[in-house]
């Protein structure tokens, strides 16, 4: 697979904002404007909504070629992925989301982007949402994109309402004079790392007992490397889905022998009921950054490639610490 660096300059293009909203009503009411000002701009649109929002939104939207999927010079609807499988990630999920927004926006001005919140995918506390705002923040940085999230007065966890206020710096006022989207500052918000400076990012599902494990060293890297490929053969994937994992697995061991406290060790899971291949790397190092590998690196910058690069490479790649260290989850379907 061939990876693109595409950060050029520091420069932060990303206009985050947030509504509150009171019920499906007040959902289509306020996304409505926003879609129907990036239509007339001919931008394109990228939606992460409900399916129910979805249809009460094409009630009122008019029918345009952007909403019937053309893409004859017209601005274009793009839905974007959803959160899915057994271990949902934020930083996953924005890693992905900015993977889609750099190619819809590649020779275009820019993009609108509408992200309803689901309580489906709240899991036990809501930080979920809090971890893929934070995670966006960083991934899309450089992306000229309006992205607007749609987030309850009133969730059942109180941390929905508490990330989303830190976590966007702009706010919606639903519309102004003649239905104008009209966005202001946020006095509440707070850099990334700022927002999850104590927490960090949440742990993923726990597994059961790992089919193997494997201690290494700087020495022992190729034998990691045997292992994975070895295993990713045996879970289905073909030549060079292979070779993607075992580049990805090196760069995040590489990260564990040359920051950690040398005693990292390699987990795999390749049982029945295994979906794909999971590995999960530790090691007993502080992890200084809760987010890390989100942004594209400088073609000038000489380190921070690898969990980058691998994250490219991986349907998941969840990164998290606690007192035992840190810890990388990696997924890889066939």
């Amino acid at each position: 697979m061939k990876i693109e660096t595409t950060r050029t300059a520091g420069l932060v293009r990303l206009r985050h904002a947030v509504g509150f909203t009171a019920s499906t009503d007040d959902v289509v009411a306020h996304a409505a404007p926003v879609i129907a000002a990036a239509l007339t701009r001919r931008e394109p649109v990228a939606l992460a909504l409900r399916p129910a929002t979805e249809r009460a939104l094409a009630t009122v939207l008019p029918v345009t070629p952007a909403l019937t999927g053309s893409t004859n010079g017209a601005a274009e609807l793009v839905h974007l992925a959803r959160p899915d499988g057994p271990d949902r990630s934020g930083q996953t999920l924005a890693a992905r989301w900015a993977r889609e927004l750099r190619t819809v926006t590649r020779g275009r001005g820019g993009v609108t982007v509408v992200v309803e919140h689901d309580a489906d995918h709240d899991g036990l506390d809501g930080a979920f949402w809090t971890e893929l705002d934070a995670a966006l923040n960083i991934a899309l940085a450089e992306v000229a994109a309006t992205v607007v999230c749609l987030y309850p007065q009133l969730p059942l966890h109180l941390e929905v309402v508490d990330g989303a206020r830190r976590n966007h710096g702009l706010l919606l006022d639903r519309v102004g004079q003649g239905g104008r989207v009209v966005l202001r500052q946020n006095p509440e918000y707070r850099e990334a790392r700022d927002v999850l400076a104590g927490r960090g990012a949440p742990a993923p599902s726990v597994l059961g007992p790992p089919d193997r494990r494997i201690p290494f060293d700087t020495w022992q890297l190729v034998t990691v490397r045997e292992a994975v490929a070895t295993a990713a053969r045996a879970a289905g994937c073909d030549r060079h889905r292979v070779d993607d994992l075992v580049l990805a697995v090196n760069e995040v061991a590489t990260n564990a022998v040359e920051h950690g406290k040398g005693d990292a060790h390699l987990a795999l899971w390749t049982g029945p009921g295994t979906r794909g291949l999971v590995c999960e790397v530790h090691d007993g190092g502080r992890l200084t950054d809760p987010l890390p590998g989100l942004r594209a690196p400088h073609t000038a910058d000489p380190r921070g490639r690898g969990l980058w690069i691998a994250r490219q490479l991986c349907d998941l790649l969840h990164v998290w610490s606690d007192d035992a260290g840190t810890h990388v989850r990696i997924r890889a379907l066939p």
